[in-house]
């Protein structure tokens, strides 16, 4: 069993939100030391030398992430995120994300539970009435900029600008035991990979999750390595973090809709449309041509939750377009984590 980092006294306190169904640990206090001068380099400390986001090494951030993910204190669904410095005094805070694997460069619906929480809980101070509040966030890909929506003194929604967005390969075949499909890949802070699910013979319904899961977890083991997956910027952002099965619905006046299933990290399912992963959708159909005129994605999730996005103008999909997304969140509870020590599973498991 794993060793959990020695706790404060008054143990690790957290707040909980849902984005669009999926969940967002936030650790307020009780978190150990994030060596490091940016966001980046607490990232690589989290991880560890010689470990890579879904294998991080043994140490106390690693330690208390699967003390805060697993049973009995989370699920092997959970994800959450450790509050770190920013790197300059240009944005309000940073954010570690975490999930059952380990750790992510970049989280969308994560970004917009944070937003909400800055707000909500007076880091970010909004004032009375009607209006739109800047939240500026430091991840381990880069810096977005949130904009958390304000009616009557209340957080109604949040859109966030996220890190250019870049189409890298198109139609890259890949063999699963399901045949050969052809692949899109794009990078928003993470690389993602998108597939048609009737190409698999599949639909994105909540009866076909194990086939879906298990179709999105071959389709990543099989890029691995692949040159369109490479970050520049290092092995640390590099490689395919999701794979997105995506299914076209009838267009809104707005623009195209899309229902889709993403699969990241060890097969963890995202239960909101994906924040990060909308971005590559909106960089790919634009790509397409299919968001000319300033269109808007409508992007359901399996669980039929919404993210709104679109590419703002300026760029190019090959070298990076900007995008915004905009969702929803909201506080489910707080909590405060303790260790007894005469627990033989208290540092977590998962089934």
């Amino acid at each position: 069993m794993p060793a959990v980092t020695v706790l404060p006294a008054d143990g690790i306190r957290v707040t909980d939100y849902h984005t669009a169904g999926e969940p967002f640990r936030i650790v307020t206090e009780g978190r150990p030391p994030a060596p490091g001068d940016t966001v980046a380099e607490r990232y690589a400390t989290a991880v560890g030398a010689g470990g890579s986001g879904t294998a991080p090494r043994p140490g106390p951030l690693d330690a208390l992430r699967r003390f805060l993910v697993q049973e009995p204190r989370g699920h092997a669904g959970m994800y959450g995120g450790f509050l770190v410095p920013p790197d300059d005094d240009g944005a309000h805070l940073g954010v570690l994300f975490w999930h059952k694997d380990g750790f992510s460069t970049a989280c969308g619906h994560g970004s917009i539970a944070l937003a909400a929480w800055a707000v909500d809980s007076g880091t970010v101070l909004a004032g009375p009435g009607d209006r739109d509040v800047p939240v500026r966030i430091d991840v381990p890909s880069g810096r977005i900029t949130a904009t958390v929506h304000r009616t009557a003194g209340r957080t109604t929604g949040v859109t966030f600008r996220n890190v250019p967005a870049r189409v890298t390969a198109r139609r890259v075949p890949v063999a699963t035991s399901l045949g050969i499909v052809e692949v899109d890949l794009a990078h928003a802070g993470a690389c993602y990979a998108s597939v048609r699910a009737r190409d698999l013979g599949l639909a994105v319904e909540k009866a076909a999750l194990p086939a879906l899961t298990r179709a999105g977890r071959e389709i990543r083991a099989a890029l691995a390595g692949h040159p369109a997956t490479w970050n520049p910027d290092g092995p640390l952002l590099s490689g395919v973090y999701g794979t997105i099965l995506h299914e076209d619905l009838p267009d809104t006046p707005e623009g195209p809709r899309q229902r889709n299933v993403t699969v990241f990290a060890d097969g963890q399912i995202d239960r909101s449309p994906c924040g990060s992963g909308t971005s590559t959708r909106i960089a790919l159909l634009a790509d397409e041509g299919r968001l000319d005129g300033g269109l808007t994605l409508t992007h359901e999730s399996v669980t039929g939750t919404v993210f709104t996005g679109r590419a703002l103008p300026g760029g190019d999909p090959a070298h990076g377009i900007v995008t915004e997304v905009t969702g929803t969140a909201h506080r489910t509870g707080e909590a405060r984590f303790t260790l007894d020590p005469d627990d033989a599973l208290g540092a977590g498991f998962l089934l």
